[in-house]
């Protein structure tokens, strides 16, 4: 039987007199990916900071695990969510082994200890799987931006959360780091029967990797469904303003989007 992690009913936001989102309603199921995708200033950046605990709805209703988002401590949060934004690690002094270990910061008592003993080797195993071994004492900003991201994301490994919730955390990685980072995102997932919601701005990213969308414009929802049914001329050219041409990926069968000047929107 399907497990819902997380239900939004209704909600609305609004900053002023602006409403950034209207009547938004969807569900996400326990170890889904689930990708939430549309042109900036439609509401998805915003959506994720409700889902995270970090602001709270104007109006509708907000559930994670059954339980309303704001009525989690942050502390409560961390311990089983986990947020991976665009370049996460600012520039610190400390190094990529140290920041990773900050993950286990959240079960920690006052004086930085934990009862778990083996969060040792859960920063080790890590440190191993995302081939950091020959950078874990170099300082974080002695590293490249796919490095820092790579470290951002051990950091997040080290949490052990149920719930991941990633706000376009490929945007200013080369295309290599790309799949590499969607990758190992991937098979951690599946790994841990991890819950993902993922912000992301390249459209046939996430079609490959997310079971489900949904497509957002200007606060609302357009369309949610398997990538196949979001990622549609029509629909696209509805919302970007621009018609490409959608074809198959020859090895996953995913759409996959191909942009063409005669679509684009004429502006006078």
């Amino acid at each position: 039987m399907a497990v819902t992690v997380i239900e939004v009913d209704k909600v609305s936001k609004a900053y002023r007199s602006q409403r950034v989102l209207d009547q938004v309603s969807f569900a996400v199921e326990q170890g889904e990916c689930f990708g939430i995708i549309g042109p900036n200033g439609s509401g998805k950046s915003t959506l994720l900071k409700l889902l995270s605990g970090v602001d709270t709805p104007t109006s509708g209703r907000l559930l994670l695990e059954g339980r309303n988002a704001h009525t989690y401590s942050r502390r409560q949060l961390a311990q089983w969510m986990a947020v991976l934004e665009q370049d996460a690690l600012p520039p610190l002094g400390f190094t990529a082994r140290e920041v990773i270990s900050m993950g286990r910061y959240p079960f920690q008592n006052w004086l930085g200890d934990e009862s778990n003993s083996d969060a040792e080797p859960l920063v080790e195993h890590i440190i191993e799987r995302l081939q950091l071994k020959a950078l874990e004492h170099r300082a974080v900003d002695r590293l490249s931006g796919g490095e820092r991201q790579r470290v951002a994301l051990g950091k997040l490994m080290a949490q052990q959360p149920r719930l991941l919730l990633l706000d376009e955390p490929t945007t200013f990685l080369d295309i290599g780091y790309q799949v590499q980072m969607m990758e190992w995102i991937r098979t951690w997932q599946l790994a841990e029967k991890l819950t993902v919601v993922a912000v992301l701005h390249d459209l046939n990213m996430a079609a490959q990797y997310c079971d489900r969308l949904l497509l957002m414009q200007t606060g609302s929802i357009v369309k949610i469904g398997r990538p196949e049914e979001v990622i549609q001329s029509g629909l696209l050219e509805q919302v970007y303003g621009t018609r490409p041409i959608v074809l198959k990926h020859p090895l996953s069968g995913v759409p996959q989007i191909l942009l063409h000047a005669d679509g684009a929107m004429q502006v006078d």
